[in-house]
C-alpha cells in the first residue's frame, strides 16, 4: 500500500510540474521509509538533495498529504550515504554475508565463483576530479550495429585523435536510456586517457555540484581555470543542466575549450533543439558540431549484445550455457534497451545457478517476466506528432508552429496540439511553448474544439485513432 500512495504521488508530481521538471529532477525520487506522520525520501547524489529541498520539497510534500493526509513533513537522504537500518536491509546485508561466506567454501559438485568489478579509473596527476571512468566499457566491449554505427566510428576518431580538436567539435550523442551512449562517453574517456590527452569526464549532476561548491567556496575562478586546462571534456545527461548561472557558465566552458582547439563530447537524450532549459546560444553551439542520434536497437544487434554478456559471464561461470533457440527468444521480447538485456543474462545465471538445470526457452520465460510486464510503452515526442501531422496534411512543420491563420495550417494545428495533450504528459504552457510559443488558452481552445469535432465527426475521429497508432508503434 505504500508504493502504491508513493506511485500516486509521483504521478500527480508529474502532472502538476510538466514531464521536463519531473524527469529532470524527480524522478529517481525513491520511498525508503514511512512512518505514521513523516517520510523519507532518496536521491542518489547530494546535489539533488539540496536542489530538491531548495525548489521542491512542499510540492512534494503537499503531493503527499493529497494522498496520505496524516503525512505532516518530508524528509530526503542521499542513498550513498544512507546507513542500512531497516529492518529488510539488515537482513539483504545478512543474506549477502552469508552467501559470499558460503562461496568460499569448498563444495562437492559445484562453486560459486565471486567476481570483483574492475575498479574505476581515477584522474591523474593534475586532472580534475571528476567522475570516474569505468575500465570495462571500451571500444573492444561495444557491440557495433546499423543503429550506433556511425556513433562508434565517430567516437573512435574523436578518441584516437592525438592532439587539438576533430572535425567533430562538439561531438553531440543522442540516444534513450540504455541504447549505448553512456558507454561510447566511457570508451572515448578511457582510449583519449591512455593516450596521454588530460580527460575529466562528468555527469550534468557532477558539473553543476561543482560549479555551486566553487562558488560556496569561493574558489570559482579556480575552478573554471582547471576545466579549461584540459584536452578533452565529456559531460553526460546534459539535459539535467539547470540554472541561469549554472548554464551561462557551461556555455562559457563550451565557448573557452572550443575556441582553444579543446574537444568537447556531450550526450543527452533528445537532440539540442530539444532541450528547452537551455539557453538558446548554448543549444545553438551544441548543434554546430556533429549531432549523432543512436537509434533504437534492432534485434540482431540486441542478440549480438546478449551473446557479448554471456560471453563475458561464462568466463567467470565456466559451466553457464545459453543455446542460440534462447538467446533469440530473450532478443524478441526485450526490445527496450541494452540494460534489461544485461538484467535478463543475470536472471538466467541466477536461474542455473540456483537451481542447477539447464536454461531453455520456457525457463527464460519465467526469468525475465518481470522485465517484459515492466516494458513502459513509447514515449511520444510533440516533435514526432508536429511531424506526422504535417506530413499527413501536406503542410510543413514550419507551418505548424507560425503565425498562419489559413483553414489549410489551423485544422493540422488544432490536432496536433489535441494529439499533444492526449499523448503526452506535457502541460498546457509547456505544449504552447513547443508550438511556438503560444499561449495556454489558445492550446486549451484547440483541445476543446477538436474534442467537440470528433464527437460529430466520424472520419475525423478515425484518423485520429489512425495518427495514435502511428505514433505509439
Amino acid at each position: 500500500m505504500v508504493e502504491d500512495a508513493w506511485t500516486r504521488v509521483k504521478r500527480r508530481l508529474r502532472a502538476e510540474l510538466g514531464e521536463d521538471v519531473f524527469s529532470s529532477w524527480l524522478a529517481r525520487l525513491e520511498m525508503d521509509d514511512l512512518t505514521e506522520s513523516a517520510a523519507r525520501l532518496s536521491v542518489p547524489t547530494r546535489f539533488l538533495k539540496s536542489w530538491i529541498e531548495a525548489h521542491y520539497l512542499d510540492r512534494v510534500l503537499t503531493a503527499y498529504r493529497s494522498e496520505q493526509p496524516a503525512v505532516a513533513s518530508v524528509s530526503i537522504v542521499v542513498r550513498g550515504a544512507m546507513r542500512e537500518t531497516n529492518g529488510h536491509a539488515a537482513k539483504f546485508a545478512t543474506t549477502l554475508r552469508r552467501n559470499v561466506e558460503a562461496s568460499a567454501q569448498p563444495a562437492p559438485t559445484k562453486a560459486v565463483v565471486v567476481v570483483q568489478a574492475p575498479q574505476p579509473i581515477p584522474p591523474r596527476d593534475g586532472e580534475i576530479a571528476g567522475a570516474p571512468l569505468d575500465p570495462r566499457l571500451t571500444f573492444k566491449s561495444f557491440v557495433v550495429g546499423r543503429s550506433n554505427a556511425l556513433a562508434q566510428a565517430a567516437a573512435e576518431r574523436i578518441a584516437s585523435h592525438e592532439s587539438g580538436p576533430s572535425l567533430y567539435n562538439p561531438l553531440y550523442l543522442q540516444a534513450g536510456v540504455g541504447l549505448g551512449k553512456s558507454h561510447l562517453l566511457h570508451a572515448i574517456g578511457n582510449e583519449a586517457r591512455e593516450g596521454g590527452r588530460r580527460v575529466i569526464y562528468l555527469t550534468a549532476d557532477r558539473f553543476m555540484y561543482g560549479f555551486v561548491a566553487s562558488l560556496k567556496a569561493q574558489t570559482s575562478l579556480a575552478f573554471k581555470e582547471r576545466l579549461r586546462g584540459i584536452d578533452l571534456l565529456v559531460i553526460d545527461d546534459v539535459q539535467f543542466i539547470q540554472g541561469k548561472s549554472i548554464q551561462m557558465e557551461f556555455g562559457h566552458t563550451l565557448n573557452a575549450l572550443i575556441d582553444a582547439g579543446r574537444q568537447v563530447v556531450v550526450a543527452a537524450d533528445r537532440p539540442p533543439a530539444d532541450l528547452e532549459s537551455l539557453d538558446e546560444r548554448v543549444r545553438s553551439r551544441l548543434a554546430g558540431g556533429l549531432v549523432v542520434e543512436i537509434a533504437a536497437l534492432d534485434e540482431n544487434l540486441r542478440a549480438g549484445i546478449l551473446n557479448q554478456r554471456i560471453a563475458a559471464v561464462k568466463a567467470a561461470h565456466p559451466g553457464f550455457e545459453v543455446s542460440p533457440a534462447v538467446v533469440s527468444y530473450v532478443a524478441r521480447a526485450l526490445a527496450t534497451n541494452g540494460r534489461d538485456l544485461e538484467g535478463a543474462v543475470n536472471r538466467l545465471l541466477a536461474h542455473a545457478t540456483l537451481t542447477g538445470t539447464a536454461v531453455s526457452i520456457e525457463t527464460a520465460e519465467v526469468a525475465i517476466r518481470d522485465l517484459v510486464r515492466n516494458r513502459e510503452p513509447k514515449r511520444v515526442k510533440i516533435e514526432d506528432i508536429q511531424k506526422l501531422v504535417a506530413s499527413r496534411y501536406n503542410v510543413s512543420r514550419s507551418d505548424i508552429l507560425s503565425e498562419r491563420r489559413t483553414a489549410a495550417v489551423v485544422k493540422p494545428r488544432q490536432i496536433a496540439m489535441y494529439l499533444s495533450k492526449v499523448l503526452t504528459l506535457r502541460s498546457l504552457p509547456e505544449i504552447g511553448r513547443r508550438f511556438g510559443g503560444r499561449d495556454h488558452t489558445t492550446v486549451l481552445h484547440a483541445v476543446r474544439k477538436i474534442e467537440k469535432a470528433i464527437g460529430v465527426d466520424t472520419s475525423l475521429s478515425e484518423e485520429l485513432e489512425l495518427l495514435k497508432r502511428m505514433l505509439q508503434d
